[in-house]
C-alpha cells in the first residue's frame, strides 16, 4: 500500500469534502482516505497495482474540484504555500467589490419602497427602463466577482452532489435570468405603450435579491476562511526553529554549511548561545543545553561526551562537538512537525451541522421549486407565473441565514472571549469545548510559573539565612547556570551585597568552587560535597525531603563544614489550585501530562490533589497519550505552553495554549489564554456551551422563515385564499431571517463567566472592587497586534518587583499597571521597550 497526500482546491463546505471522500472511496484499490477541509488536503492509502496518482487527481477533478500532488520532502522540510491565506485574500477582494456595487443597488431598488430620497429619473413607470437597466449593470460585477459560486455549484449539481453553492447558484442565477427577462418585458411594454405592464415588471426585477445574497454569503465564507487559516502557520513556525547553517569540522578546518547538506557521521561544532543543528551525540566537550521547547524540562540539562543532543535545542554554555546521527525528516523536530500535520489532518471539518442539514435541504428545495413550476403550468398558469413561483421558492430557501448562523455567533463569541482574555481561533473549538469531560494539563509553564524560584533557605546553626544567601549569591554571580538566577534574584530583592571572590572554578556537573577572604567555599550538589569529604549531617535528610517535594536542593559549604541548604523549585501559579478544584466541581477529570521527572511531577500532583499523572513523557508520547484517551471515549482538552506540546495541542479535541507560551504552542492551539490563568479554561468551556446553544437557535431561525414560507412561495394557498409570495417578499423574508440570526448572535455579548477571580491585592465581592490597595499608572503602547503581543508586554512588566497586576486593552493600546509601591516610570518604559514595543 502506498500513502500519498494531495492538496485540494475548491472545497467550501463539508458537503464538498464529503463529495471528494465519496468519489475517492469508489476507486478500486483505495483502502483509506481522509479529506481535510481545514487544510484543503487529502491523505490516501491505495494499492499501486490498481491505481496511480494521475487516476486520483482525475477523479477529484471529475467531482468538480482541483487536486495536486504534495511533494515529499526527504532531505529537508520546506514551507508549503498557505492555501488558506490565498483563499482569505480572494474572499476579501470579492467581498470588497461586492459591497461597492451592492450598496447603491440596494438603495436604488428599495428606496422607493422605503420613501428614501431618489433621483427623479428612477421614479415612475416612464423611467422603468432606466430603473431596471441600472440595477442590471450594478449586479453584473457582483455576479462576475462571485462566479465561483456558479462554477462549483453547477459542477457539483451536475455530478449529483449538490451543496450550498448549488442552491446559491440556482437561486441567484434564476433571479438574475428573471431580471433580464423582465427587462425584455419592460421594453416590450414600452413598444406597445402599456405602462401597467412596464410598472409590474419594473417592480419584479430581483437583481437586489440575487446580489445581496451573494454578498452576504461571501461575507460568511470570509469569516469561515479566516478560522481555517492557522494550521500551516504553526508548521511553518516549527520549521523556523531549526538553524539554517551549521559549522562543519572537516580535515581539521571549520566550514559553514547549509543544514540540508549535512550527512550522518559529520562532526559539528557548536558555540555557546548557538542552536543545535540536528540530532547527534557529543564527542568533545561538555555544556548545559536548553531542551525546554522539545522535552518540557524547565531547567537546562548537563551534557557531556556520549550524551545525545536534539536539533533546535540551544547550547547555553560551553563549546561542544557532536557527531550527526539523524538528518532531515528523521530528526526529532521533523517528527514533531509530522505529528502536528497528522493530528491536524484527523480533525473534523469546521461547523458540520449546517452542511449536514443543507445536504438534505438543498436537493429538497430544488425538487420543490421544479415541481411547483410544473404543477402550475399543468394547471394552466402562465409561464411568468410559474417561473415567479419557482424563483420565490428558491430565493426564500437560499441559505443566506444558514451561511451566517454559525460564523456570526462565532464572531460575537470570540469577541466576548477576547474581552475575558480568551482568544478563540476557530469554529470547531466552539462545537467541541462544551463536550469536554477530561482536561489534560502540562506542568511546566502551565500549572507552574516555568521559571526557577528560591523557596527555602536552611542555614547551619552558627550562620544566619542572609549570610548563607550572601555567600551563595557571591559564588553564583559569575555562573551561567539557570539555578543561579533564582539565587541572584532573591539576594538582589533583599538588597544583599556581593562579596569579593577569587579563584573562581566552575565544576561541570557538580557546582562552583571559589575563595572569599582567602577561604574556600563550595556551592553545588551532593556529589560535590561527597568529593570533598564534607559531612552533610542532618542536611542530607532535609535535602531528600526537598527532592521528594519536587524541589532542587543546593548545598553551601566551606572547606571545613557544611553551612546550609538552599531549595529551588518551579513554583505553582497562584490560581492553579483553585482552577483544578473548579474544573473537578464541574465533573471534569483533571490529568497532568509532563516531560519532567516522575518525582517532581508526583510532588506537584500531590500538592494540587491531581489523581492521575503521566511523567517523563516525550513529545511523541504526549500525542499518543491524548490519542489513547480519545480512543477510550473521552473528549479531551489539552492545556500547554511549549513547542513540545504542539502535536498534543492539535491532536486534542480542544487545544488550549498559555498566552505567555511559545509561538508554536499558540499557533497550534484552538484557544489561547492571554492572562495565562488556568481559571480561564473553565470560562472557555462555559462560553462554548453558550455559543453552541446560540448556534442551534440561529439555525432554527435560519430555517423558520424558509420552511414557513416555502408552502406560501409554492402557491399552495393561492387557489383558495389568493395568497401568493412574490420573489420580492421572498427575498425580504430571507433577509429578515438573516437579521434575526445576527440579532440573536449579539446576545452573546452579555455572556459572563461564573467564576469570580480574586486578586490578593484587591477586596472583591461578586466581582465588584470594594477597596483598591494599589497605585495605578496608565501607559499607551504601540506595536501590539495580538494576544501574544499583550502577553509579552504583561510578562515583561510583571518581572518588575512591586507590580501586582497588568491590564491591556488591545483595541485602544492602553496598558493599566497596578503597583504596591511607587515605581519610576522609566523602569516601566524600559521593560516594555526591551520586550520589543514602543511607549507613546
Amino acid at each position: 500500500m502506498k500513502a500519498q497526500k494531495f492538496d485540494i482546491k475548491g472545497m467550501t463546505c463539508s458537503a464538498c469534502s464529503n463529495a471528494v471522500d465519496r468519489t475517492i472511496k469508489k476507486l478500486e484499490g483505495v483502502s483509506e482516505v481522509n479529506v481535510n477541509l481545514l487544510n484543503n488536503s487529502m491523505s490516501i492509502k491505495y494499492d499501486e497495482n490498481l491505481l496511480n496518482d494521475e487516476n486520483i487527481i482525475e477523479a477529484v477533478q471529475n467531482a468538480g474540484y482541483v487536486a495536486s500532488l504534495q511533494e515529499e520532502k526527504k532531505s529537508k522540510v520546506e514551507k508549503k504555500e498557505n492555501i488558506a491565506l490565498l483563499e482569505i485574500n480572494e474572499l476579501k477582494q470579492r467581498l470588497f467589490v461586492s459591497l461597492i456595487f451592492a450598496l447603491p443597488l440596494f438603495y436604488i431598488s428599495m428606496g422607493h419602497m422605503l420613501n428614501w430620497a431618489m433621483p427623479h429619473f428612477f421614479l415612475g413607470a416612464k423611467n422603468g427602463m432606466t430603473f431596471a437597466f441600472t440595477q442590471f449593470l450594478l449586479a453584473l460585477p457582483i455576479v462576475f466577482i462571485n462566479r465561483k459560486f456558479y462554477t462549483i455549484g453547477f459542477k457539483t449539481l451536475f455530478k449529483g452532489s449538490p451543496n450550498m453553492d448549488s442552491l446559491i447558484a440556482i437561486g441567484t442565477g434564476a433571479a438574475m435570468l428573471y431580471g433580464v427577462y423582465s427587462i425584455y418585458k419592460i421594453s416590450y411594454g414600452f413598444s406597445i405603450e402599456d405602462l401597467e405592464l412596464v410598472n409590474s415588471f419594473a417592480m419584479d426585477l430581483y437583481f437586489e435579491s440575487a446580489t445581496i445574497v451573494l454578498t452576504l454569503i461571501t461575507f460568511g465564507k470570509y469569516l469561515e476562511a479566516k478560522a481555517k487559516g492557522k494550521t500551516s502557520e504553526a508548521i511553518n513556525k516549527l520549521l523556523d526553529l531549526s538553524p539554517k547553517k551549521a559549522t562543519l569540522i572537516k580535515d581539521g578546518k571549520e566550514l559553514e554549511v547549509a543544514i540540508e547538506d549535512l550527512k550522518v557521521g559529520d562532526i559539528i561544532n557548536v558555540r555557546p548561545g548557538e542552536s543545535i543543528a540536528t540530532d547527534g551525540v557529543i564527542v568533545k566537550g561538555s555544556t548545559n543545553i536548553d531542551e525546554s521547547m522539545l522535552t518540557g524540562e524547565s531547567l537546562p540539562v548537563s551534557k557531556t561526551i556520549n550524551d545525545s543532543v536534539i536539533g533546535a535545542s540551544i547550547n547555553k554554555n560551553g563549546s561542544i562537538e557532536f557527531k550527526v546521527t539523524k538528518v532531515g525528516s528523521d530528526t526529532v523536530i521533523s517528527q514533531i512537525i509530522k505529528l502536528v500535520e497528522e493530528a491536524s489532518s484527523s480533525k473534523a471539518p469546521i461547523s458540520k451541522l449546517a452542511d449536514k442539514i443543507s445536504s438534505i435541504f438543498v436537493p429538497t428545495v430544488i425538487v420543490i421549486a421544479i415541481i411547483s413550476a410544473i404543477v402550475w403550468l399543468s394547471l394552466g398558469a402562465t409561464f411568468e407565473f410559474a417561473l415567479s413561483i419557482a424563483i420565490a421558492v428558491l430565493v426564500i430557501s437560499c441559505p443566506c441565514a444558514l451561511g451566517l448562523a454559525t460564523p456570526t455567533a462565532i464572531m460575537v463569541a470570540t469577541g466576548r472571549g477576547a474581552a475575558n482574555g480568551i482568544l478563540i481561533k476557530n469554529a470547531q473549538v466552539l462545537e467541541n469545548s462544551h463536550k469536554i469531560d477530561t482536561v489534560v494539563l502540562d506542568k511546566t509553564g502551565t500549572i507552574t510559573k516555568g521559571e526557577p524560584e528560591l523557596t527555602n533557605i536552611v542555614p547551619e546553626s552558627e550562620i544566619s539565612k542572609d549570610d548563607l544567601l550572601q555567600i551563595a549569591f557571591s559564588l553564583e554571580k559569575n555562573s551561567e547556570h539557570p539555578l543561579a538566577n533564582a539565587i541572584i534574584k532573591k539576594a538582589e530583592e533583599l538588597g544583599l551585597k556581593r562579596l569579593e571572590i577569587e579563584d573562581f572554578k566552575a565544576l561541570n556537573g557538580l557546582g562552583i568552587e571559589a575563595k572569599i577572604d582567602n577561604k574556600i567555599y563550595y556551592i553545588g550538589n551532593k556529589k560535590l560535597l561527597d568529593s570533598k569529604n564534607i559531612d552533610l549531617k542532618e542536611f542530607e535528610k532535609e535535602s531528600i525531603n526537598f527532592a521528594n517535594s519536587g524541589k532542587t536542593p543546593i548545598f553551601v559549604a566551606s572547606s571545613e563544614k557544611i553551612l546550609g541548604l538552599i531549595a529551588i523549585s518551579d513554583s505553582i501559579k497562584p490560581t492553579s489550585q483553585r482552577a483544578i478544584r473548579e474544573l473537578e466541581k464541574k465533573g471534569l477529570e483533571v490529568i497532568m501530562l509532563t516531560g519532567d521527572n516522575t518525582k517532581t511531577a508526583n510532588a506537584i500532583a500531590k500538592e494540587l490533589n491531581i489523581k492521575k499523572v503521566f511523567a517523563e513523557v516525550l513529545p511523541q508520547d504526549k500525542d499518543r497519550v491524548i490519542l489513547e484517551l480519545q480512543q477510550s471515549g473521552k473528549k479531551v482538552a489539552f492545556v500547554g505552553d511549549g513547542i513540545n506540546d504542539a502535536a498534543a495541542l492539535v491532536r486534542a479535541d480542544v487545544g488550549i495554549a498559555i498566552g505567555a507560551g511559545t509561538d508554536i504552542a499558540i499557533e497550534s492551539a484552538n484557544i489561547v489564554l492571554v492572562k495565562s490563568d488556568l481559571l480561564d479554561v473553565l470560562t472557555a468551556i462555559e462560553l462554548s456551551s453558550a455559543t453552541i446553544k446560540n448556534i442551534k437557535q440561529n439555525l432554527f431561525w435560519a430555517f423558520f422563515y424558509n420552511i414557513l414560507g416555502i408552502p406560501l412561495a409554492a402557491g399552495i394557498f393561492y387557489s383558495f385564499l389568493g395568497w401568493k409570495l412574490s420573489p420580492m417578499f421572498a427575498g425580504a423574508a430571507m433577509s429578515l431571517s438573516s437579521v434575526t440570526v445576527v440579532l440573536n448572535a449579539l446576545r452573546l455579548r452579555f455572556f459572563k463567566p461564573s467564576i469570580v477571580k480574586v486578586n490578593k491585592d484587591l477586596n472583591i465581592i461578586e466581582g465588584k472592587i470594594i477597596k483598591d490597595k494599589n497605585m495605578t499608572k496608565n501607559l499607551k503602547v504601540d506595536g501590539m497586534s495580538c494576544g501574544h503581543c499583550s502577553g509579552r508586554v504583561e510578562k515583561a512588566l510583571k518581572t518588575i518587583e512591586g507590580i501586582t497586576n497588568v491590564e491591556i486593552d488591545l483595541a485602544t493600546k492602553d496598558v493599566k499597571i497596578e503597583m504596591s509601591k511607587e515605581i519610576d516610570e522609566q523602569v516601566l518604559v524600559d521593560a516594555i521597550t526591551n520586550a520589543g514595543y514602543d511607549v507613546i
